[in-house]
């Protein structure tokens, strides 16, 4: 076979084998270019985050009545939980979207709530609230879920958690981790 015709045997499969590596480059830098806006936004990034073993596992569900299913949860000091929030209702986020949001508990929830109404591109979670914020999920529209893994603080006492969108915590949509 003469060189000509083994090097245009061989060019499919370099151009196949150069574009694989073009596209997984590709990849691998749009998602370094993510860490590093959730770094300059002060957020520690998902693979820098210590892996917590959760000592307990505890479903909470939401829906278009704008209630959760629970409004006191016990667990001990430094226990690590696993919270899943399901939005059981059948409504769009941008009208009956819901969070679980746990709060250190000497938050003023009403500056916290009043700051969190302008933050609807933020899952209603303000900026300027951050170090009070234990743990949240994301905002969810109807029959979607999220889990959070977070560590209690050492200190007994009351830690409130509730929803963030606008109006939610005015009808009830509120409740207390018991830390003992």
């Amino acid at each position: 076979m003469s060189r000509m015709k083994q090097t245009l045997r061989f060019l499919p499969v370099t151009f196949i084998a150069a574009s694989a590596v073009a596209f997984l480059a590709g990849c691998g830098g749009e998602k370094a270019s993510a860490s590093t806006a959730a770094n300059s936004d002060g957020a520690v990034a998902a693979q820098e985050q210590p892996t917590l073993t959760p000592d307990r596992f505890i479903n909470v569900t939401a829906n278009d009545q704008m209630k959760f299913n629970r409004n006191e949860i016990k667990a001990k000091a430094g226990q690590v939980l696993s919270v899943t929030l399901t939005n059981e209702g059948t409504m769009p986020k941008f009208s009956m979207g819901h969070n679980f949001v746990v709060l250190q508990q000497d938050t003023d929830q009403e500056q916290f709530l009043e700051a969190a109404m302008t933050q609807a591109g933020n899952d209603y979670l303000p900026k300027e609230f951050q170090s009070s914020i234990i743990a949240a999920t994301k905002l969810l529209g109807g029959g979607e879920s999220d889990t959070i893994v977070f560590q209690l603080p050492e200190k007994p006492g009351k830690y409130p958690f509730l929803c963030s969108f606008p109006g939610r915590y005015q009808v009830g949509m509120s409740g207390v981790i018991v830390v003992e």
